[in-house]
């Protein structure tokens, strides 16, 4: 009897789960080392700087994300919630605050660690969503550590120089701050370095995103998932570069041969939202039985950024921390999801409405429909959310997705 192959491994993984055991690692013992200092930071915040400052930077949306991949966000959102947290507010922050009330953490049998590590320094960037301002509130009271932030001006559609200027004197006064905190004055020729470095493997990890564009796609959306952690969490090092410019041979080497992620790609999707990580084997599992290849997603896109070719370093960080997909107006979405679905040939789109998540869903004001009007492209919205399983449905999911594909399949009578 022949045993059909469900999907060829990324031999790059294994790399991959490396390099994230020693960087938890590192901030496990940096938190307890009087000599070293760690810094919590959102996902398009202001790394460079802090890693020029001399922090081991930790990121407390990959533990959010990590709560909900582990099916244990649902355990910890309670207890957030009896202490005055709305359970309709973002599940990463939830779930997260939770953990800590609960002392429960993915990182204790991921990597033997109590959880994440002890902050010296809370700073934030409102460019996706002014929870993490509260959310990082919450710590800084929690461990009596200063908390600080930027707030970039939201929801454009042109970024001018008016808004990268602003941006960027909120980074400098950010600087400023942090060089009165701590007695240190900030290094330039480091932060150039950090910025320098975060902007290859950007570039890297968008050529690896770019290798989709091929037919067959030597990778998926439900792949990027897991490989994108270096771009947010080792951002502005020397690991990031070296391990995209390894995944991205390893992609070229699947292009070529022709090998594909989806082995029987019929149809090409765009997944537009958050993951449902609670959810995400299911789901991976399901789109890989019906022949569908997400190719290409907003979501893994958000940390392809510009290219830094020299010059300021802080106006290379407003421009990119402005610029980003989540931070623009519909217009500009609207446009930009066209484009992508004309890059990557996309046969049809797919719509997450996360219900903790508004900043992150795209679905709530008719863009879907006018994707679906401009482009004659079938659209998919289904209700869930990124880490709490209460607002998700696998049968009724399913079966949607189900009769989605039986819409592709007419299109292509």
């Amino acid at each position: 009897m022949t045993i059909a192959v469900k999907r060829v491994p990324i031999k790059a993984r294994k790399r991959l789960q490396t390099l994230m055991h020693d960087y938890f690692l590192n901030l496990d013992a940096a938190a307890t080392d009087s000599n070293r200092n760690v810094a919590w930071c959102t996902s398009v915040g202001p790394c460079e700087i802090l890693t020029a400052f001399g922090y081991e930077v930790y990121f407390p949306e990959n533990h959010g994300a990590m709560l909900g991949a582990r099916k244990i966000s649902h355990e910890c959102i309670p207890a957030a919630v009896a202490i005055g947290y709305s359970a309709e507010s973002c599940s990463y922050m939830t779930s997260d605050i939770g953990s800590a009330l609960s002392g429960v953490s993915p990182l204790t049998e991921a990597f033997g660690i109590s959880g994440p590590p002890k902050p010296d320094l809370l700073c934030y960037n409102t460019n996706q969503c002014r929870e993490v301002q509260d959310w990082w509130n919450f710590f800084g009271r929690r461990h009596n550590a200063p908390v600080m932030g930027i707030g970039p001006p939201t929801h454009l559609d042109l970024v001018t120089e008016a808004h990268t200027d602003f941006v960027r004197n909120e980074l400098s006064q950010l600087i400023t701050r942090i060089e009165s905190q701590t007695g240190t004055k900030m290094d330039w020729a480091k932060l150039e370095e950090a910025v320098d470095k975060s902007s290859k493997a950007s570039s890297l990890w968008r050529k690896v995103l770019d290798t989709a564009q091929s037919h067959p796609s030597p990778i998926t959306f439900f792949d990027g998932l897991i490989h994108m952690a270096p771009v947010i969490l080792m951002r502005g090092s020397q690991h990031a570069i070296d391990y995209y410019t390894l995944l991205l041979a390893e992609m070229n080497e699947r292009t070529n041969a022709k090998e594909a992620a989806v082995t029987n790609e019929r149809f090409r999707i765009y997944w537009d939202g958050m993951p449902v990580w609670p959810k995400v084997r299911e789901m991976s599992e399901k789109f890989f039985d019906l022949g569908l290849c997400v190719a290409a997603s907003t979501y893994c896109n958000s940390w392809a950024f510009e290219e830094y070719t020299g010059g300021d370093p802080l106006a290379w960080m407003a421009k990119t921390s402005t610029k980003i997909f989540i931070n623009r107006d519909e217009t500009f979405k609207q446009k930009f999801l066209l484009d992508m679905c004309k890059q990557f040939d996309i046969d049809g789109m797919i719509f997450h409405n996360a219900r903790t998540c508004p900043n992150n869903t795209n679905s709530r004001f008719g863009m879907a429909q006018r994707l679906r009007d401009e482009s004659g492209l079938p659209v998919l919205v289904f209700d869930g959310d990124l880490s709490d399983v209460r607002f998700f449905s696998t049968a009724q999911t399913m079966t949607n997705i189900e009769t989605f594909v039986e819409q592709l399949e007419g299109r292509c009578r």
